[in-house]
């Protein structure tokens, strides 16, 4: 479990195709605190420490990883969000995440505003993942609230704090993003779906 607040940024120093999976070797200043074994979230996907080497470290993603998520389109010198998981006990301070990817979406506007950001989304609806206003929603593996919920798009608002700090300050109109919707409102919308 993970809660979307995201510890610090890796960079991909490695990319290697092993038949259908990828093992990637992300630099990072957390790697010395780092053990095999360890689930990290990597842009909100939890992935297997399987390797350490110095400061970089090691992990697998698998096709059917590839395949849902924006791991698929990693290249050398790419940043990437890092969220250890969390510790029992701790202050939840982003929202209950489990860093199992839903799906993908796509960046469609980008609006600067008195100092903070507005991103907005487009995705795919047909998966029947809802977002709601003022919910909770994981993007690269950052908790953020929605700000505006469409039938198949909603916006965020980046403070300066995390567009500093996270992936955001790289994305672009067209970016791929890896989503995670709110847990909570995927039990309750699957529970109305069966009535």
């Amino acid at each position: 479990m993970f809660t979307g607040i995201i510890e610090t940024l890796g960079k991909v120093t490695k990319l290697e195709k092993d038949g259908s999976n990828l093992h990637i070797t992300i630099n990072a200043d957390i790697t010395k605190e780092l053990k095999i074994d360890q689930s990290i979230a990597h842009n909100g996907v939890c992935l297997t420490v399987v390797d350490i080497i110095e400061n970089n470290y090691v992990v697998t993603a698998i096709e059917e990883t590839l395949l849902k998520t924006n791991l698929n389109k990693l290249k050398l010198g790419d940043s990437v969000n890092l969220e250890r998981a969390m510790i029992l006990g701790s202050r939840l301070d982003g929202h209950i995440v489990q860093g199992h990817v839903d799906q993908i979406a796509t960046c469609t506007s980008i609006n600067e505003k008195d100092g903070s950001w507005f991103f907005s989304f487009e995705y795919d609806i047909t998966t029947g993942n809802p977002t709601i206003e003022k919910g909770s929603i994981t993007i690269d593996g950052t908790s953020l609230t929605v700000v505006n919920s469409g039938s198949n798009s909603f916006s965020v608002a980046i403070i300066p704090y995390t567009y500093e700090n996270t992936r955001f300050n790289t994305y672009r109109i067209g970016t791929v993003v890896n989503l995670e919707f709110d847990v909570i409102g995927k039990y309750v919308a699957k529970l109305l779906a069966r009535q």
